[in-house]
C-alpha cells in the first residue's frame, strides 16, 4: 500500500498544505543515544520546492533536532491525515538548521512571518518520499492554535528570551552541541 517518489508533486504539496500538524524524527549515531520525536504545528511548514521543505522552529526547552542535524543531518519528516481520507506522508533526507546570521536566512525567511520566539529554521533536503494508507490512524477534528508558546515568549521579553535560549538551548539532552553553541 505504500508509495514511493522521488520528488514532490502537486498532490503531495497539496496534501502538505492542507495538514495542521507534522513530526520531525532525528537521532544521534551512537546506539545508545536518544531518539527525538516532536511534535510541530503552528501553521509554519512551507514547500521550498519539490525537493526541499522547511519549518520556522520556536524557542523550546531542548533542541534536539539542531544537535542531531549537526551532528549526522538524518531527519525524518511525517504528515497524516486525520480526516475522512487517510493518508501518511513521510519525507526523508538530511536536515539542517538556519539561523539568522545564515548566508540563507534572508531568502528562506521570507515564506515565514517571524515572531520573538523564533529560534532557527529547519530545512530538509528531500532524498526520499513515502505515502502509506494512514488506515489505522483514528479521525480528529482541527479546532484552532495555541497561543501559550507566543504569550510565554511576549512575558519573556527579548533578552529573557536570550537568557533561556543560552541556558536549554545550547545541547541536546546527550550533550550533543547545537547550531546555537557554535562560536559561542
Amino acid at each position: 500500500m505504500s508509495k514511493f517518489y522521488d520528488s514532490l508533486n502537486p498532490q503531495l504539496i497539496q496534501f502538505i498544505e492542507k495538514q495542521h500538524l507534522f513530526f520531525v524524527a532525528t537521532a544521534p549515531l551512537s546506539s545508545d543515544g536518544l531518539i527525538n520525536l516532536s511534535p510541530k504545528g503552528l501553521s509554519n511548514f512551507k514547500v521550498i520546492n519539490t525537493h526541499c521543505v522547511a519549518y520556522m522552529d520556536f524557542i523550546g526547552s531542548g533542541n534536539e533536532t539542531s544537535a542531531h542535524t549537526l551532528e549526522n543531518g538524518r531527519m525524518t519528516i511525517m504528515l497524516c491525515s486525520f480526516e475522512k481520507v487517510p493518508n501518511i506522508l513521510r519525507l526523508y533526507g538530511k536536515g539542517r538548521a538556519v539561523l539568522p546570521e545564515n548566508q540563507d536566512w534572508k531568502s528562506l525567511s521570507e515564506n515565514f512571518t517571524t515572531y520573538s520566539s523564533t529560534r532557527q529554521i529547519i530545512v530538509l533536503d528531500i532524498e526520499k518520499i513515502q505515502t502509506s494508507c494512514g488506515y489505522g490512524v483514528p479521525q480528529y477534528q482541527y479546532q484552532g492554535e495555541r497561543t501559550q508558546l507566543f504569550d510565554w515568549a511576549e512575558k519573556k521579553g527579548n533578552q529573557g528570551l536570550q537568557d533561556y535560549m543560552v541556558e536549554k538551548n545550547q545541547k541536546s539532552l546527550d550533550g550533543l552541541p547545537t547550531h546555537l553553541a557554535k562560536g559561542k
